[in-house]
């Protein structure tokens, strides 16, 4: 069967029971087969069988619940929609902080007139107070009202079914008493008003939006940050005239000219100048990297020193950083499967709180009668606006989006909840040998001459220099290592898997394998140790051997410390590969691993990672990306250790930009502290529910007198979502150690 996934944009959902209602609608319809909706990114991910979904009818399904819905644009990049989100967000805070401010106002100075020495009889300011909030509450409540009443048409209810209950029936109050006060004296009835109640819910309700809008761009902060890395503009070489041209109009192949200071705008290749280019913001590595033709530099990046040209080779959403900002967001949109259990009670919410508020009239009344008419009105309305779902909403996708954020800072790349979560509870860390604990190419690790050591090397990168093969360029990178230039060599043979033969100067070189110089009558005096499997070249000149590299796929340098890390976080490592036992056991003693799995084949090392499985491991995967995909797929996490321009990005859970080990256990971590957020939150959402909604309901009023009046119960719900949204934001100070 043919899956097919759908992005939509979902406005008007404002708590947790908007999400839970969105998400169970778009469920129910036909061809669906699953759905997750985010409350913090206003997104909804639906996953359909296109033979039997229609698109159109899913959207009339969220429109009828009162929301609005939309496919999300596929040819609009995530950094153009950042840039619309974020000046949707700015538009809706300057609404929310100027009703909030004029609404509190009005209600300070209310509260202060009625207190001051000279203040008009209490009926007049009875009907002030009536006629200013008649004129306040459509201006400053018309987004929950508007919400509310969406929702009712539907049979349904949410958060603004609360707050539009609760103004409403304490305003209605309030105008019958005002109107009629005699009539309520006869019954002796106090005539109790609660305008400046309802101000203040109104305010505190606004005021609460406004700090949570910001805090909610705070969360999205990293990802704003990674957006605003492309420049608007590019300096384009056009003929003999460079000029200035929006980064929109770019094509492929154009050449820009890039100057000290100015960031890459698209992804290219250098085809002239030298520089250092800092890639910290997209990888994390604080040191530049050196930049000449030839090599490739990403957009966004900042070229500190030398002009470069650069030759575009991606443009818009195929860059590297539209790649990373569109895989962090989809990991913002992926919910942890612990966000069931706040769907699951959201749902119900509303709904139990409603006859929560109806028995808490009931009870008051029926325990005093007319004369509790008013407090039993004041504790129903305080119910009402005091157990807000909006805590509950927020608790898991806050943290999420904090945390995927953060990492993608410092080129770790997560692709959502269930990744997080799976990290959580990992405890084994498998790791591929080539390429992820070691370089993947050999290195020179040891010279033995038997004359001049910079004669001999001189000898060997000249003679080397003219072959492709691995052991040859390395031996070449090493002698430019120590800056000894290179000569040219003359006459030059190559014999295909043994040897080359060149002339150098007037002297004739033979580098090859032993096998190769004692088929040329050269004799070999040194054969060092074989073990561990490394390679050896022998050099001869004029038919006498004169020395000997060492060659060897070298591990890491930070692999020793990712073991060390991964033991400090009861991770049990494991070295997977598919080399020989002993090559393998040499590599894992120098990292610090004792658990060897050796000379597999990729179906064996499939069956390997199955094999943890069964013994009830949670297993992370750590490979390149390429051949160990399969591995890397059966695993519970997948991490690819890469510079993201490959497929490994799209197939991981977990990609390591900087290919840098330590940075492994340091995921781990993150998730660990990550869920221990999560679960701080949920328990705060739910435990402040638990606690408020009897204090509202004056539960404990007999034994202490007290009651929560509904404008401290308006504040009491707006801080209970900031301090989740608080919570969450400590995760934007991780730093991988």
């Amino acid at each position: 069967m043919a899956v097919q996934q759908l992005d939509l944009e979902v406005t008007g959902m404002t708590c947790a029971a908007c999400q839970s209602y969105v998400q169970k609608t778009l469920r129910e319809q036909p061809g669906v087969l699953d759905a997750s909706v985010n409350l913090m990114t206003n997104s909804a991910r639906v996953v359909i069988d296109p033979d039997k979904a229609r698109t159109e009818a899913i959207l009339e399904a969220v429109e009828e619940g009162g929301y609005g819905a939309s496919v999300v644009d596929t040819d609009v990049s995530v950094l153009e929609r950042q840039a619309l989100m974020r000046a949707a967000r700015r538009q809706e805070q300057a609404t929310l902080a100027r009703k909030a401010a004029v609404t509190l106002t009005i209600g300070f100075a209310g509260v202060a007139m009625m207190m001051a020495p000279a203040a008009m009889h209490h009926t007049r300011m009875n009907w002030l107070w009536l006629i200013i909030t008649t004129l306040v509450l459509p201006w400053a409540g018309e987004r929950f009202y508007r919400a509310a009443y969406a929702a009712a048409r539907h049979g349904t209810s949410n958060m603004n079914t609360l707050v539009a209950l609760g103004t409403g029936a304490a305003y209605l109050w309030s105008a019958f008493a005002t109107a009629f006060p005699h009539a309520l004296h006869r019954h002796g009835i106090n005539a109790d008003v609660y305008f400046e109640a309802v101000i203040f819910i109104l305010g505190f309700m606004l005021l609460g939006k406004y700090l949570e809008s910001r805090a909610k761009g705070r969360t999205g902060e990293a990802l704003e940050k990674l957006a605003c890395l492309q420049p608007k503009t590019a300096r384009v070489r056009r003929g003999d005239d460079v000029v200035d041209v929006p980064i929109e109009t770019i094509q492929l192949g154009d050449t820009l000219v890039i100057r000290p200071g100015e960031r890459m705008p698209v992804d290219g290749e250098v085809i002239s100048g030298f520089s250092a280019v800092d890639e910290s913001m997209l990888t994390g590595e604080p040191l530049p990297v050196d930049k000449r033709p030839g090599d490739l530099v990403i957009g966004g990046t900042v070229n500190r020193s030398g002009s470069l040209d650069v030759r575009a080779t991606a443009l818009g959403r195929h860059t590297v950083l539209a790649r990373i900002l569109k895989l962090t967001y989809d990991a913002q949109a992926a919910a942890a499967p612990i966000q069931d259990l706040a769907d699951r009670v959201s749902a119900r919410f509303v709904p139990a709180i409603l006859a929560i508020a109806a028995l808490t009239f009931v009870v008051w009344f029926a325990t005093g009668g007319l004369s509790q008419l008013p407090r039993a009105i004041s504790a129903a309305v305080a119910v009402l606006i005091i157990a807000c779902p909006c805590a509950m909403g927020l608790a898991v996708p806050t943290a999420l989006m904090v945390a995927t954020g953060r990492a993608a800072q410092f080129g770790i790349l997560i692709r959502g909840g269930p990744s997080l979560q799976k990290l959580e509870e990992a405890n084994t860390l498998v790791f591929d040998k080539t390429g992820t604990l070691t370089h993947g190419k050999p290195s020179v690790v040891e010279v033995h001459a038997q004359i001049e050591e910079r004669e001999l090397l001189c000898y060997a990168a000249a003679a080397e220099a003219r072959s492709e093969h691995p052991l040859a360029v390395a031996i070449v990178e090493y002698v430019r290592s120590k800056s000894i230039p290179v000569a040219e060599a003359t006459e030059f043979e190559s014999f295909a898997g043994s040897g080359i033969r060149a002339r150098v100067s007037s002297h004739v070189v033979h580098a090859g394998n032993y096998r190769f110089l004692t088929e040329h009558g050269i004799e070999v005096n040194d054969l060092p140790d074989g073990a561990g499997g490394r390679s050896f070249v022998y050099i001869a000149v004029d038919q006498r051997h004169v020395g000997t590299f060492v060659l060897s796929d070298t591990v890491k340098p930070d692999a020793p410390l990712a073991i060390a890390k991964a033991r400090a976080l009861s991770l049990k490592p494991v070295l997977l590969t598919g080399d020989n036992r002993s090559t393998a056991q040499a590599i894992a003693k120098e990292v610090g691993i004792t658990e060897v799995i050796a000379e597999v084949l990729p179906q064996g090392k499939l069956e390997a990672i199955s094999g943890l499985q069964a013994e009830h491991e949670t297993v992370v995967m750590v490979g390149d990306g390429v051949n160990d995909a399969p591995a890397l797929a059966r695993a519970d996490v997948g991490v690819a250790m890469g510079t993201g321009t490959d497929i490994a990005m799209e197939a991981s859970d977990v990609t390591v930009l900087r290919g840098e080990l330590a940075l492994v256990p340091e995921v781990v971590r993150l998730a660990r502290r990550t869920m221990h957020l999560i679960r701080q939150n949920l328990w705060w959402a739910f435990g402040y529910n638990i606690i408020a909604v009897p204090l509202a309901a004056g539960v404990f009023y007999p034994f202490t007198g007290w009651q929560l009046n509904p404008a401290i119960a308006s504040a009491a719900m707006a801080f209970s979502s900031i301090a989740v949204l608080l919570n969450s934001l400590r995760l934007a100070r991780w730093t991988p150690s």
